[in-house]
């Protein structure tokens, strides 16, 4: 059991270190492609890599009942934003004015994300 649990936290830890393949970064614009926020578009505020999900802004607000404590003398509700899954979401191009796809293209040893609709650079 013991070798087992060492092989999972191995995985655990190649998880929270691997790169994300979705190309999506911190503060890029998305539109929402599917769910109940299914439409708005938002600014992303952080990239969960390992849970394969990001935080947009003003998208999946939740809330979080708070007692009452010397930080919160009031206690009551704080409204958040909650992790969307990754899939759901797509980097919207300003030409295009929506969500798309986008593909990489090298030049002078940077590589510039460009719109597949398009070809506008997105960066």
């Amino acid at each position: 059991m013991a070798a087992r649990g060492k092989k999972l936290l191995k995985v655990k830890r190649r998880a929270m270190f691997k790169h994300s393949k979705w190309g999506i970064h911190r503060n890029d614009e998305v539109q929402i492609i599917s769910g109940v926020e299914k439409g708005k578009t938002g600014r992303v505020l952080r990239v969960l890599v390992a849970q394969e999900s990001v935080v947009v802004e003003g998208a999946n607000k939740v809330f979080k009942h708070v007692r009452k404590s010397q930080q919160n003398p009031q206690g009551g509700r704080i409204e958040s934003e909650a992790p969307l899954h990754i899939s759901k979401v797509a980097v919207r191009c300003e030409k295009c004015g929506r969500g798309v796809r986008s593909r990489v293209r090298k030049e002078n040893n940077k590589t510039i994300r460009v719109c597949t609709k398009c070809g506008t650079d997105i960066d």
